[in-house]
């Protein structure tokens, strides 16, 4: 994801002389599946052709050896060069003007924009209040939600919570953004986001991870105002350096937990847990190398692949390492050990419930803490998962929401001890789940 903005960087400047193609070569079952890449294209803003190469025929024809990797062709449809990994814009834009200009003085470029038309099986533009939402979080009767697709967040009242009635109901109060993606502070009408992700309340202000912006946002819940508070909005380039959070540049920060003075952030382009000091306002590595694997250790040793969701209880710090599809923790404390409750490998995934390594998740994203145990949203499974850290044993939720079907891609999942929420991204909704029994029920937004 990090290369899409310059993708879509080059498309522009180059757009008479440049086709896109983009080749789907999925990692994860679900990532496989055209529907699924479809509704993904769609949330990422990607409007190039995608082909999907579930077989990985075009991968083996070009000796793709990693992701992501770009290839490029020239007119007469040979392979200049491929690079694997993260490219530099400046760079390879230096490049492409030399080719263009070279390629149209011998006569073989074919200026002009390709019209692809229009995708016959297109997704349709959802008719309720959600595009795509990807957390939740709630205090009281006050809940936000992070509507990623629209670039913005929500601020709600729950009029008729799941603890109150079988047909939950919330009422829009407030929005934060106008939809337009970019990254402005100000009121709530002129801030502006780039998809939106996990959300922390804490007090009178609500800490947002803008992840394409690479930031941490904060909502004044008092005034409505929107403040950068840390990030610089660009890409960091290799390792993070800890310093002051606005003079540092991130990588993808996705999930938020917080615990007295610290808003704890799953830096997933980084693999990494970092920490945002409130008081001081500087951030600090938590835990994590940076190196892309799964390996339990010291935690500043320790190898994480993409974090994504954080939750606390009991003082421990449990994250959803979603490339590895594990549930692992560390302490909140510095210099402890990072361990593992469920999950073996970046290519240990599927669908199975057990205890300890036979358990098989798939691409989980999120997880809650909930009357001692972890609800995760198992996002690529389309299911919510039970899982005791003390026995290591994950169950399917014993209701619609475990059997797969009913949810579609659920990213977040909020919980106390009486209420859980989750985002149920590619169906654009908010569904409870009641405590008890596990039943589902879609919250109404009006």
């Amino acid at each position: 994801m990090h290369m899409l903005p310059r993708v879509r960087e080059l498309e522009g400047r180059h757009a008479d002389s440049l086709v896109t193609i983009g080749v789907h070569s999925g990692k994860f079952i679900a990532e496989r599946s055209t529907g699924n890449i479809r509704a993904a294209c769609a949330r990422l803003g990607v409007d190039h052709p995608v082909l999907n190469d579930r077989y990985f025929r075009q991968w083996r024809s070009y000796s793709v050896q990693a992701w992501p990797t770009i290839a490029l062709i020239d007119p007469e449809g040979y392979v200049l060069f491929t690079q694997a990994g993260e490219f530099d814009l400046e760079e390879v834009d230096r490049g492409l003007v030399e080719l263009i200009e070279r390629y149209d003085r011998e006569g073989k470029l074919q200026r002009g924009a390709i019209d692809f038309g229009d995708d016959p099986k297109a997704l349709a533009e959802p008719a309720g209040m959600l595009r795509f939402p990807t957390r939740v979080a709630v205090e009281d009767r006050t809940m936000y939600v992070a509507d990623s697709g629209n670039r913005r967040v929500l601020e709600l009242e729950l009029v008729a919570s799941p603890m109150e009635s079988a047909e939950p109901r919330a009422e829009l109060r407030r929005v934060f953004g106008t939809g337009e993606d970019g990254m402005l502070d100000g009121a709530p009408d002129e801030a502006q986001f780039s998809e939106p992700q996990g959300i922390v309340i804490d007090g009178k202000h609500v800490y947002v991870a803008d992840r394409s912006n690479h930031a941490i946002r904060r909502l004044d819940r008092e005034t409505g105002d929107v403040s950068t508070v840390a990030g610089t909005g660009s890409l960091a380039e290799g390792r993070i350096g800890a310093g002051p959070a606005l003079e540092t540049d991130l990588r993808s920060p996705w999930g938020l937990a917080q615990y007295m003075q610290y808003v704890y952030v799953a830096m997933a382009g980084s693999h990494q847990i970092w920490k945002l000091h409130l008081d001081g306002n500087d951030m600090g590595l938590h835990a994590g190398s940076g190196i892309e694997a799964i390996g339990d250790g010291p935690q500043l040793r320790a190898a994480l692949a993409q974090p994504t969701g954080l939750a606390i209880g009991d003082e421990i710090l449990y994250f959803a390492c979603s490339e590895n599809s594990a549930v692992r923790y560390t302490d909140i404390l510095p210099n402890r050990d990072v361990r593992t409750i469920v999950g073996t490998g970046l290519f240990d995934f599927g669908d199975r419930d057990g205890m300890g390594d036979e358990v098989l998740l798939q691409h989980d994203q999120d997880l809650a803490w909930h009357r001692k145990k972890l609800l995760v949203a198992d996002t690529y499974n389309d299911k919510i998962k039970v899982v005791d850290p003390a026995t290591k044993r994950s169950m399917s939720v014993a209701s619609e929401a475990g059997e797969g079907g009913y949810l579609n891609e659920p990213s977040g999942i909020w919980a106390d001890d009486r209420m859980i929420l989750v985002a149920d991204t590619n169906n654009h909704r908010i569904v409870s789940l009641n405590p008890e029994t596990g039943m589902p029920a879609e919250l109404a937004l009006e």
